[in-house]
């Protein structure tokens, strides 16, 4: 396709196929606030960041963008944006305030107002169940060690489906479980702040369990919808061949000790041990339950993870998946990072969407694909002119934008794309220190700023396709064009 500019020069036109949806995603935690207004009860975040030390700067989420009460003014602000969806989570103990038993009506009321507002504005709303915050008094019973939250998961999923399910087409189970594994129960440095390496192993069985088992219910009670779920996946690359049997057992420890049970029914061989749930927690029918058909997989995608060989040098940051052995995370001095000191290279979300598009056989063929997340942090402010001009997101927007328009070109089924994020928000350990938005908040007032990378995404979500000053990656591109 061509279009032609004021010269009669022809300019290539990147669209994307027509019913593709743009969208944004945020997380309870994250935006609502309110964290004890009309009956919600706390969850590990509430009592992980109240505890000392355990976030940057004492910051917790007691108030985050305050979006439990300025929901109808953030609503208008993605109209304007030209969102057809919004990716959202709810807070499990706002509707069962300590994870099981009574149903708190006026949380359910408030998603019920949430999806009423996004439908009188023609946006899809797209539901997260589970995106870390688990209730605390489930955590107390044994969290997801306990293959009894996999149950109360299920019911809380049949609770939601029946109150606002018909309203609703799009649901995810969890959210990045690979982190809530990882993070939360075997290094400890998410809520609940376990550091265990069996509890870590159970949790992986039974946040899968609870995935199968919700997706069971969601199946009965609401046939016609489209269920899946968010995997955070990360291409794992050898710098050096010393590095390439390292990266092998990385990327199962990292990616595939939740994609292989999702798509193929089977914890991946290559994982060590101490990964992977023991054969004594894996119940008769559990991997059929985990495997079951899905309609879409989402893939959330940041940055890719390097390993080179350690020649004496010890790293310290757990976060990034070695493999074991003698190896160690490398930052190719070639490629920028972001705020967060992750690598930008929107090579490894097109290679990781024809990754996962050769597995999809067998058990999830038809299945489709959708970005559930994607974006970068930034450091982000408002001039004195009351602009937000966040070049460096405008650039990692289009690099990776190319990116899957790039894998669609080449036979990738996917069908949407969702910004992470709409506000800058509760970043988790990062407190308020770390800026993900498209749409900057001062935080001491709430007032909301739309950042140069939102008119940018306004642009791509109206058109449905990518600016033509993008030529492709790598280009360059003048802040504030759009």
């Amino acid at each position: 396709m061509s279009a032609t500019d004021a010269s009669g020069s022809a300019k290539s036109v990147r669209a994307f196929p027509e019913g593709f949806v743009w969208g944004a995603a945020t997380a309870a935690y994250q935006i609502e606030g309110a964290a004890t207004a009309d009956g919600r009860g706390p969850s590990v975040w509430d009592t992980f960041s109240h505890t000392p030390g355990k976030v940057r700067g004492g910051d917790n989420g007691d108030i985050a963008c305050d979006f439990y009460n300025r929901s109808e003014e953030d609503l208008d602000l993605m109209k304007s944006l030209g969102l057809a969806a919004f990716r959202f989570s709810i807070s499990w103990s706002r509707v069962q305030p300590t994870g099981s038993g009574a149903i708190n009506q006026a949380g359910i009321d408030f998603y019920r107002r949430l999806v009423d507002g996004l439908r009188e504005r023609e946006i899809a709303p797209a539901i997260t169940l589970f995106h870390w915050d688990l209730p605390q008094g489930l955590e107390d019973a044994g969290g997801w060690a306990n293959r009894d939250t996999a149950e109360r998961f299920a019911d809380y999923a049949q609770i939601m489906a029946e109150a606002i399910g018909s309203d609703c087409d799009d649901w995810m189970t969890l959210n990045e479980p690979q982190v809530v594994a990882n993070q939360g129960y075997r290094l400890g440095i998410h809520a609940p702040g376990v550091t265990d390496d069996v509890i870590a192993a159970a949790t992986t069985h039974h946040l899968l369990l609870g995935h199968g088992l919700a997706t069971q219910r969601l199946r009965t009670a609401l046939p016609a919808a489209k269920i899946g779920l968010a995997l955070n996946l990360n291409v794992v690359r050898a710098a050096d061949s010393f590095a390439e049997a390292a990266a092998v057992v990385a990327d199962a420890e990292q990616n595939r000790i939740f994609m292989d049970p999702i798509l193929h029914g089977s914890y991946p061989a290559a994982a060590r041990p101490h990964m992977l749930p023991p054969e004594s927690l894996i119940k008769d029918g559990d991997m059929d339950l985990i495997s079951a058909p899905l309609d879409f997989i989402g893939i959330n995608y940041y940055a890719p993870f390097y390993l080179k060989r350690a020649d004496g040098v010890v790293s310290t940051d757990r976060r990034t998946p070695t493999g074991g052995g003698d190896v160690v995370p490398f930052m190719p001095p070639h490629l920028p990072t972001t705020a967060m000191g992750w690598l930008v290279e929107p090579q490894g979300l097109y290679e990781m969407l024809k990754i996962v598009t050769s597995e999809l056989s067998d058990k999830q063929a038809g299945c489709r694909l959708y970005i559930t997340e994607n974006g970068c942090a930034a450091e982000d402010y408002v001039d004195p002119n009351g602009v937000v001009n966040d070049i460096e997101r405008i650039s990692y927007l289009k690099g990776h934008l190319d990116a899957i328009w790039r894998a669609i070109q080449d036979g990738v089924p996917l069908d949407g794309y969702f910004q992470w994020s709409l506000l800058d928000n509760f970043e988790w350990a990062y407190g308020y220190q770390k800026r993900f938005g498209v749409v900057f908040v001062d935080f001491g007032t709430q007032k909301r700023t739309l950042k140069q990378s939102a008119r940018v995404y306004q642009q791509i979500a109206t058109t449905n396709e990518l600016p033509h000053e993008w030529t492709g990656e790598g280009a360059g591109l003048v802040a504030g064009a759009a």
